[in-house]
């Protein structure tokens, strides 16, 4: 009888000694911030943002990341033949409230990121060392550059969060 009972009482100790941990080192609860509904007066004075103030601690001007719905596939020729094809996961980094213009303006975005990338593979973007710091510097900064002039400067940056290359 006790060989059957010992495994029950040994799971029922390591789970209540698994609860105790959890419930001692479970992380400290966020900080509230209260703002006061009533609006500034004239004479009233607030304090301005600690200088160590950044701009994700204040969810209406941290930057918002839009991710493209699809990857984009770039097929990279050699001699009028595919050789590979490169397929990239591009975000974009924008403004605070600017996530809903980009998803109304993806289709237009898509064509133009494919531009670019069609012509950063026709000079050679992606063929030898394409994932050189000063190579991908230079398409971020041409997709950032058809990007603002699409949606204007509420896109502050250009993200590549995949890239690969298949050679065939």
């Amino acid at each position: 009888m006790l060989k059957k009972l010992f495994p029950i009482l040994l799971g029922l100790l390591g789970l209540g000694i698994g609860g105790g941990a959890g419930f001692v080192l479970r992380p400290a609860p966020a900080p509230t911030v209260e703002s006061s509904a009533e609006p500034a007066g004239p004479g009233e004075n607030h304090a301005a943002a600690p200088a160590g103030h950044d701009a994700e601690a204040n969810p209406t001007t941290a930057p918002e990341y839009v991710k493209m719905s699809n990857q984009f596939v770039v097929p990279v020729l050699q001699g009028g033949q595919v050789s590979a094809m490169v397929i990239l996961a591009i975000s974009l980094e924008v403004a605070h409230g600017s996530a809903d213009p980009v998803y109304a303006r993806e289709p237009k975005l898509r064509d133009a990121f494919l531009q670019v990338l069609f012509d950063h593979a026709n000079a050679g973007g992606f063929s030898g060392d394409f994932t050189d710091s000063s190579n991908l510097t230079f398409l971020r900064k041409a997709l950032l550059e058809t990007a603002q002039s699409i949606l204007g400067d509420s896109v502050s940056d250009i993200l590549i969060s995949d890239l690969a290359r298949q050679d065939s």
